[in-house]
């Protein structure tokens, strides 16, 4: 009788074949793109939620009574930025006796807070002011103009350079 037998190569380890770390490579990615995920999440904290919201919420009606203050007086305002000459003009218009020494103009960018701009305005007897304003950031702004008593507020959305004016008006 003959035997017949097989000639197998010599059964390697594992770590030597390419197909399981081929497997593996997918979960390996995978860990690695979440671990670089969380440490985004960690390192750059989103500023846009406010901590004390509930305050905040309160607040609006206060706010819906400037808002209707400033439509009762008819004041609006239009803000103009040269880039040449670094200058932020405009004219702030409505009933003369509306019209205060000092108005604020809060620019507020619409996701970095640190990047806010506050300025004091002294419109003139006919209303025009220009402020020096250095180099305004390409963004959508949110520009708010309010008397220093904050009787009153003006409030509208402004996309910087698309825009290069923006006419406010109490609704």
């Amino acid at each position: 009788m003959q035997s017949h037998q097989l000639n197998l190569p010599a059964a390697q380890p594992w770590w030597s074949q390419r197909w399981p770390w081929l497997l593996m490579l997918g979960p390996c990615l995978a860990l690695v793109g979440g671990l670089y995920t969380g440490w985004l999440a960690f390192s750059q904290p989103d500023s846009l939620v406010v901590g004390d919201y509930y305050k905040r919420g309160k607040a609006i009606n206060q706010d819906l009574r400037r808002d209707r203050a400033a439509s009762a007086l008819g004041l609006s305002a239009e803000l103009r930025y040269d880039v040449a000459r670094g200058v932020l003009s405009g004219r702030v218009d409505g009933a003369d006796q509306a019209r205060p020494p000092r108005v604020l103009l809060h620019l507020a960018h619409a996701t970095q807070p640190e990047r806010d701009i506050k300025l004091e305005l002294a419109p003139a007897a006919d209303g025009s002011f220009d402020a020096p304003l250095p180099m305004l950031e390409r963004s959508r702004w949110q520009v708010l103009l309010e008397d220093e008593g904050r009787s009153w507020r003006l409030e509208a959305s402004w996309q910087w350079p698309a825009q290069r004016e923006v006419t406010v008006r109490a609704d």
